[in-house]
């Protein structure tokens, strides 16, 4: 094979590539819409005492077999954020979104926004205490900006000489 079939074939192999994940990220993409449309609907407020927090395997939670079945394979052997609480006279372990994870207090009694068994947000219902925000992810092109402006300013300061 000369050159010009190699580039060729290599270009046609990443065009293939691209299309295929362009199509499987539009898939993705519906199927996350309709899961967050569905966390929305059954969105409510719970009180609760949180006991404990930990990234663990879903199998390490002592969640039921009928959970354990509707989880996707691949979650199984992922460490996620669990949350261990109690809800009136029951001890419940409960998924958790990242960034409340690493915000929920331990050992407080929270009003917990909950949809299933995944808790979305809470606050803590003193007065005069803010509700947490949590901090949006950045894009590629914010983080690019963030990184040129350290280098910028890096770049500004005055060189030390030694004597």
């Amino acid at each position: 094979m000369d050159t010009l079939g190699i580039i060729f074939t290599v270009v046609l192999v990443i065009a293939a590539i691209i299309a295929i994940m362009y199509f499987v990220g539009r898939r993705l993409q519906k199927k996350q819409a309709e899961s967050q449309q569905m966390i929305d609907q059954n969105r409510q407020k719970i009180t609760a005492f949180i006991i404990d927090k930990k990234k663990a395997k879903i199998s390490e939670a002592n969640f039921p077999k009928s959970v354990m079945e509707q989880v996707p394979r691949r979650m199984k052997w992922m460490k996620l954020p669990l949350v261990k609480l109690k809800s009136g006279p029951q001890i419940v372990t409960m998924f958790c979104d990242k960034q409340v994870f690493d915000a929920i207090p331990v050992k407080k009694q929270v009003q917990l926004e909950i949809s299933g068994g995944y808790i979305l947000g809470f606050s803590t219902g003193k007065k005069g205490e803010k509700k947490p925000e949590f901090e949006r992810k950045l894009t590629w092109r914010e983080k690019l900006a963030r990184k040129v402006q350290e280098w910028q300013s890096k770049a500004n300061e005055p060189v030390k000489k030694n004597k």
